[in-house]
């Protein structure tokens, strides 16, 4: 799994010009969107779906202690920024983890680059 390189983009922003190592490929609206998304407890979600490869939300629901609708809800805002894939099987729905190691990059307040 690659590691997850993750930004702020407020909406009246313009696109970043350029790209390379740093470039992040996850954008976030705010800060605190981004740490309510990232939080201690989603980060520890996707570990348990990267290690354990659970099968069904009922069986991800087992391991991480968490009821289904809540993890459901969570899940479809991490698949929105493209952190988990829901892989849908017949009447099932198989979490799978694209990322769990994040490299925050914040911009200076005045967007100017050293």
């Amino acid at each position: 799994m690659k590691r997850c390189v993750v930004g702020i983009r407020r909406g009246g922003d313009a696109e970043v010009a350029g790209g390379g190592k740093y470039a992040p490929t996850v954008w976030f609206p705010s800060m605190a969107t981004m740490a309510a998304v990232l939080s201690e407890d989603n980060r520890a979600l996707l570990c348990v779906i990267r290690d354990a490869k659970p099968k069904t939300l009922t069986e991800l629901a087992a391991l991480s202690g968490r009821q289904v609708p809540n993890l459901s809800r969570t899940l479809r805002m991490m698949e929105s920024y493209g952190l988990v894939e829901l892989k849908r099987n017949v009447r099932e729905i198989e979490p799978i983890a694209r990322a769990t190691d994040f490299l925050v990059v914040l911009d200076s307040p005045q967007g100017e680059r050293k």
